[in-house]
């Protein structure tokens, strides 16, 4: 049985981090086989700023942004209608794993090497807008993790439930 600690909290207050209360259940004869943070995927999205925009020479509805993702500055081919100069939003970079299980390569698309990927919600399973490029509030630092830039932490406790 998973339970995440999120959920668990609505229920009964924890006042104890979640390897701690992993352990006190295990002492108590459930035992949990593993904690894993379900948003841990998003340690190797980056927090990206994009320096510019143009547009790409072979396609109407795409765009070759410039991003900084605190490893230098690289060509992204985006075709998110709310990519904007000195927007900060999220970046996939080339061995990136998706939430759908796929790695992101670096590739050509339409003659324009793009390096990574300017992420939506949807696409980073943060919700359900697919329609543009998940745009950060605030000043974010450029290259931090995704999930520490948006403070998304939710340890899921796998339950071991014995006969």
């Amino acid at each position: 049985m998973k339970v995440s600690l999120s959920w668990l909290s609505q229920y009964t207050p924890i006042r104890m981090p979640a390897a701690d209360l992993a352990e006190a259940l295990t002492r108590v004869g459930l035992a949990v086989d593993a904690v894993v943070d379900r948003f841990a995927f998003l340690e190797t999205v980056r927090v990206g700023r994009i320096l510019s925009v143009e547009p790409h020479p072979a396609a109407d509805r795409l765009t070759i942004c410039k991003v900084d993702a605190g490893r230098g500055v690289v060509p992204i081919v985006c075709g998110a209608p709310n990519a904007r100069p000195d927007a900060f939003a999220a970046v996939a970079l080339p061995g990136t794993v998706m939430p759908d299980g796929s790695v992101l390569e670096a590739g050509i698309l339409r003659g324009q090497r793009s390096e990574g990927m300017l992420c939506s919600a949807a696409e980073l399973a943060l919700g359900a807008d697919a329609d543009g490029i998940l745009l950060l509030d605030g000043s974010p630092t450029v290259g931090e993790p995704l999930n520490r830039a948006l403070a998304l932490s939710d340890p899921v406790l796998e339950i071991d439930l014995t006969p």
